[in-house]
């Protein structure tokens, strides 16, 4: 598989478009061990990325840029959504083959999933 050269302007573009779907759609338009160099080139582009975006990026919406760009290199990619109920606390991370991609495994092991996408 050839590596994807992911640029800094294709990142904030990917997280605009997120916004502007969002707006529109609502939710419908929407570092561990083990990556593949791919994986690791993606999620530090958007980690490189995030911080010029024009508002703060929160892990759904980072996720689900990280998601489409892994799709888009042929990467099986799945935004998982998890929560614990007292106190309540939410997260969303991306999944490849069952791994977390680019957040702790932790927020696997200690929330419980709501939805997959």
């Amino acid at each position: 598989m050839a590596r994807p050269s992911i640029s800094l302007f294709r990142v904030l573009w990917e997280l605009l478009r997120y916004d502007i779907l969002f707006a529109l759609r609502g939710m419908e338009g929407v570092r561990p061990a083990a990556l593949t160099s791919a994986e690791r080139e993606i999620c530090a582009a958007m980690q490189s990325a995030a911080p010029f975006y024009w508002k703060r990026v929160r892990c759904l919406q980072r996720s689900t840029v990280t998601a489409r760009l892994m799709r888009e290199q042929g990467i099986p990619a799945e935004v998982v959504i998890g929560y614990r109920p007292v106190p309540f606390f939410s997260h969303a991370w991306v999944e490849v083959g069952g791994r977390v991609s680019n957040d702790s495994p932790v927020y696997k092991m200690q929330l419980q999933i709501v939805d997959r996408f």
